[in-house]
């Protein structure tokens, strides 16, 4: 690549208006040269102000080209592939709606492609709320309790190679040799595309000083139904991908099945009785244990909150797993 190559942004939004200004603005803020790059928002055609605030933003940059792209389909793997179709960047890079990456986060990038010879390279993200149900999600969401070893959201001060990235730089090659991302999966998209360049021997790398915020969920009842996502596509991944899983993700369907199985048998045995009331106790200390532990991190008014944060993220993974073997029982044969 030239020394200071052309770099495409990339968008998949859909009524982002309470995020898009903050999200673009920072891509449009970037340090790197505004002639060596552009914007490409596919826009899942929103219902709200996110395409009028859209052109707010970008009048107040003129100097990189920003292109709305109509995706009709609404979900983020078809609006990537619209926009990978016209992007013209020698670099591609993902940025959702609900993130904000720092002002450096694109040289940044180049510059750990050109000098690590990695095909893709992410940071670790830190996740921001500005409500407490927000604050106590974000707090979750950001310990291994929560959501396991995935690396991006709990790994900090360490810049390796890693098998997934968040908002991810790739180079113009990988992108092709990868091809475009997967249109079945509304989620989980990002892991079995990262999985697929991993698979055809591509590095990431998750670099310490490239950063960016996600702004979390917040309610409980939007991080349940964020992550029941989460679980149900996760099975259809695992049925083209069976060697991307790890052990971490069968965790929540192991847990919430015991529940469910313990206390329908639970009446008629006192071993199962005990086994299963074992179980709860269990999982209750070390939700205590993880909520003490990230209140002292983030703040102890989160206290209250952290256990039911926690509980959300497991359930509702759990719950999306089992539903998804069940509406898809007759796809495994079925790439």
């Amino acid at each position: 690549m030239p020394e200071m190559p052309f770099v495409s942004v990339i968008m998949p939004v859909r009524n982002e208006a309470d995020f898009i200004a903050e999200s673009l603005g920072a891509v449009l803020a970037q340090d790197y040269p505004h002639d060596r790059m552009e914007v490409l928002i596919a826009d899942g055609m929103s219902s709200d102000a996110t395409r009028a605030i859209i052109s707010q933003v970008a009048a107040e940059h003129p100097d990189i080209p920003v292109t709305v792209l109509d995706n009709p389909r609404h979900i983020v793997p078809t609006g990537l592939n619209i926009a990978l179709d016209q992007a013209a960047g020698e670099v591609i890079v993902r940025v959702d709606g609900h993130c904000k990456i720092a002002p450096d986060y694109l040289s940044r990038c180049v510059t750990h492609l050109l000098e690590d010879r990695v095909d893709g390279v992410g940071g670790p993200i830190e996740t921001v709320a500005a409500t407490p149900s927000g604050r106590a999600i974000a707090a979750a969401m950001s310990s291994a309790f929560g959501v396991g070893g995935s690396a991006f959201r709990t790994l900090r001060g360490r810049t390796v190679l890693v098998d997934t990235i968040a908002f991810p730089a790739y180079t113009r090659r990988a992108v092709e040799l990868a091809g475009p991302f997967d249109e079945e999966l509304v989620r989980n998209q990002d892991d079995e595309y990262n999985y697929r360049l991993c698979k055809l021997g591509c590095k990431l790398l998750l670099a310490d000083d490239v950063k960016a915020e996600y702004y979390s969920r917040s309610t409980l009842r939007s991080l349940w139904w964020q992550y029941f996502q989460y679980g149900f596509w996760k099975v259809r991944v695992m049925q083209k991908h069976p060697r991307q899983m790890r052990l971490r993700q069968f965790a929540p369907p192991a847990f919430v099945l015991a529940l469910i199985v313990g206390g329908a048998l639970a009446p008629f045995s006192a071993v199962v009785r005990s086994l299963w009331l074992g179980l709860i106790a269990s999982y209750l200390l070390a939700n205590l244990t993880a909520s003490l532990l990230a209140a002292s991190r983030g703040g102890w008014r989160l206290l209250p909150l952290l256990p039911f944060a926690f509980a959300t993220l497991h359930l509702s993974y759990g719950v999306g797993f089992l539903v998804g073997l069940v509406r898809f029982a007759d796809r495994w044969n079925k790439a």
